[in-house]
This record gives structure tokens, C-alpha cells and sequence, in this order.
């Protein structure tokens, strides 16, 4: 009898970590990385004399899922794409980089496609709130230090198209 209750034991205890270890591997991932899906092009301007900066592959963000995930659950982004973010209202906005794996330059733009202001070099997984400097209608995310070589500055414009 000893033999038999000592066997079951073995096997409840071999089934339950086994269950426990296929429970742990499953829950490793819950979220697969998103992947860039180009939406369109952006061309950034030059203040006064709209000569051209930069053209840049461009993915949009506009519906509330959309705009709420931004650049989270990505590893990384090439140089030349950015993710723009079109809100229906023009108010003063805050971003901040929660699950978002890389640094970014966020630039705030109003709805005449104007920079108000840029918010450079935001850290990955910080939480700190990183506020426009007004009213703004359009947000363009592209990868840190990429404002400051192409020298965009305020007033700068934008244009886009979807392709």
C-alpha cells in the first residue's frame, strides 16, 4: 500500500511542476512586438523658405487604441520612420514613455502643421510627463537625436500624404 500512495505522490507531484513549468513558459510573452507599417510620407520643412529637411516614412496613429499604444512594444525603429499621431481636437497634450523600448525626439505640432516645441531625448520606460507648449493638433515620434541632424526648430512645418 506504502509503494502505491508513494507512486501516486510522484506522479501528482511530476504533473503539477510540469504544469507549473508549461503555466511559466506561456506567460513569458504576452504581447508580440509590433512591426512598422508604412502609411504614408512626411516631409519636414524649413521655416520661411519650406525648403526641404527630411522626407520620412511615416505610420499613423489616430484611432484611441492607436494614439494610447504609439511606439510601445517596439524594439526599435529605423532612421527613417516616424510615427505621426492626428488628434481631432487641438489642446495642450502630454506623452510620456511607458513601455516604449527606445529613446525618441517627440515633437508637438498645432493644426496649421507648425512645431511648437520638441521634447528631445525621452528615455525609454519613463513615466515623467513631457507636456506641449501649447495647443497642439499633431504629434510626429522619430528615434532621439534626429531633431537636433536635421535642425528642426520650432515653426518648422510638416506635410504628409497616405499612400
Amino acid at each position: 500500500m506504502k509503494k502505491i500512495i508513494y507512486s501516486i505522490a510522484i506522479i501528482g507531484a511530476t504533473l503539477y511542476f510540469q504544469s507549473c513549468k508549461e503555466s511559466n513558459s506561456s506567460n513569458k510573452s504576452i504581447t508580440k512586438e509590433v512591426t512598422f507599417t508604412k502609411e504614408g510620407e512626411l516631409q519636414l520643412k524649413k521655416a520661411g523658405s519650406d525648403s526641404l529637411i527630411k522626407i520620412v516614412d511615416l505610420e499613423i496613429a489616430e484611432s484611441e487604441y492607436e494614439t494610447q499604444t504609439g511606439l510601445m512594444y517596439r524594439h526599435s525603429m529605423e532612421d527613417n520612420q516616424a510615427m505621426l499621431f492626428i488628434f481631432e481636437i487641438e489642446q495642450q497634450r502630454s506623452f510620456y514613455m511607458k513601455n516604449t523600448e527606445f529613446a525618441i525626439d517627440i515633437i508637438f505640432i498645432n493644426s496649421k502643421k507648425e512645431i511648437v516645441n520638441i521634447q528631445k531625448n525621452a528615455q525609454p520606460y519613463d513615466k515623467t510627463s513631457l507636456p506641449s507648449d501649447g495647443p497642439i493638433k499633431y504629434v510626429l515620434e522619430i528615434n532621439e537625436g534626429l531633431s537636433d541632424k536635421w535642425g528642426l526648430e520650432k515653426g518648422d512645418t510638416i506635410e504628409w500624404s497616405r499612400k
